[in-house]
């Protein structure tokens, strides 16, 4: 903290106080210090009688200025990057935003690129991701409510939406949730979205998080809320659905016609990623009949030499693909991707050259792995490389009937889950057929909107 002391010519004692490195030290040097040092007092007033008559006669020009008579108030505006003006004899103190500190330029998302779309990415500062949104809805009817939330860190927390479009339950019960967070320090979004939450211990999560001002900007035109955070380049969307972590922003920026394949194959191999190993222990081990005969003696004959049961396999080299993914997500952006490709293919071959696996598992697993990656949102496939290992070993015991006592179980838990009196499977269960248009399939923006090509009502 900085504490400058100054004397006016009319032996007026001034003291100027601020943060070093939270300011703009040249604004308060050519606004600020130079007046007071060369102007003097304002022609016309023999001595200060207030702070507000004395700016109000233009003797320091700052539009951003006022002024405070709460001592904890005064602190708060310090440590958030004002300059405090005391003047001895007077009961309140000006307070001049001069904010000014260091913030990362605004880059493509690494986790949401798109190979067509906007490559703006929200930064940490918080007013820069206001503006990112604001210069996509220029209506009247977005509206921002700003919070602080936090003992220590006083983080600042927008909710963002607009009027008239956004259920107005929904904004109470974010509003009502947000004043009742007890926190120490708010560092990221995620210590929001957890006090947000209805289902806590729900591995599906309720709030989407996105890095991309355009998904916000349309998710708040769809009447949905987001929460943004100071300090954290992560918006919080909600409510959401299962639907929202499986589409991606090049869905609205490529051809429609594109989109529809592109979707049937992205859902498919969802399933893939948390069903194969379930469904290959399953008909390997209790339902070989179900196979052609000349594939089952190849899958019997390459693992005639292999120590473990089918189920202790897959276990094995999941957990080790887990772990290369891991540590590829960790590592710097040259090594990650290095590693995880020369250790699987390296422990792979070596494992079974070794006699450890078979080689069918190496191929199931390899296929697990690249259908887990057509899963456009990181923290959407979470909940399924989870639920991989909760199907594996429920296979490995019962076959096909531990399978579809687990599909059945996972179903009743996404049907009985919601996302702020959203539910989660919805617009499927329940079903709606106006929204499910934009689940399965994209439909044109011309038809999305209620007009057909020639610009007739529909």
């Amino acid at each position: 903290m900085v504490i400058r002391s100054f004397k006016l010519m009319d032996e007026t004692q001034l003291l100027l106080v601020y943060l070093d490195g939270m300011t703009r030290l040249q604004s308060i040097e050519d606004n600020i210090l130079k007046p007071l040092i060369f102007s003097g007092l304002p022609q016309g007033i023999d001595r200060i009688q207030s702070l507000a008559e004395m700016f109000r006669r233009e003797w320091l020009p700052l539009t951003d200025i006022k002024t405070d008579k709460s001592l904890a108030d005064l602190v708060n505006h310090i440590l958030h990057g004002c300059l405090a003006i005391l003047v001895d004899g007077e009961a309140s103190a000006l307070i001049a935003q001069v904010q000014g500190y260091e913030t990362r330029g605004i880059q493509e998302p690494m986790k949401e690129a798109t190979l067509r779309g906007s490559k703006e990415g929200f930064v940490e500062h918080i007013r820069t991701n206001t503006t990112l949104i604001r210069r996509r809805i220029i209506h009247p009817l977005l509206k921002m409510e700003s919070f602080t939330i936090g003992k220590y860190t006083q983080t600042d927390v927008i909710l963002a939406y607009m009027k008239g479009l956004a259920d107005e339950k929904v904004l109470s019960e974010v509003r009502e949730k947000l004043g009742k967070i007890e926190m120490d320090g708010i560092i990221d979004s995620a210590y929001i979205e957890e006090w947000l939450e209805n289902s806590s211990f729900s591995i599906f999560s309720q709030i989407q998080n996105t890095e991309r001002p355009d998904i916000v900007a349309a998710s708040l035109i769809e009447g949905k809320v987001a929460l943004i955070t100071n300090g954290t380049p992560f918006v919080l969307i909600l409510p959401v659905t299962l639907w929202s972590g499986l589409q991606s922003a090049d869905d609205y920026f490529e051809r429609f016609i594109f989109v529809i394949i592109i979707r049937m194959i992205r859902y498919i191999m969802t399933f893939i990623s948390f069903a194969l190993p379930a469904i290959y222990v399953a008909l390997s081990t209790f339902h070989p009949e179900m196979v052609p005969s000349y594939l089952m003696i190849g899958i019997a004959t390459a693992r005639e030499n292999t120590p473990f049961p089918t189920v202790i396999e897959l276990f094995l080299m999941m957990f080790v693909f887990d772990g290369l993914q891991e540590a590829g997500v960790h590592l710097p952006n040259q090594l990650g991707p290095v590693v995880s490709i020369i250790g699987a293919l390296v422990i792979g071959q070596a494992a079974v050259e070794a006699g450890i696996i078979s080689t069918p598992i190496i191929i199931v697993i390899s296929l697990t792995g690249v259908a887990a990656y057509t899963i456009p949102r990181y923290s959407a496939t979470l909940p399924f490389r989870l639920i991989r290992y909760l199907m594996l070993f429920i296979s490995g015991f019962l076959g096909f009937v531990g399978f579809a006592f687990g599909i059945i179980f996972l179903l009743i838990h996404l049907v009985s889950l919601e996302s702020f009196g959203t539910p989660y499977l919805s617009p499927v269960a329940p079903f709606d057929g106006k929204r499910i248009r934009d689940l399965l399939i994209r439909y044109p923006f011309w038809v999305k909107n209620g007009r057909n090509k020639k610009g007739r009502s529909t």
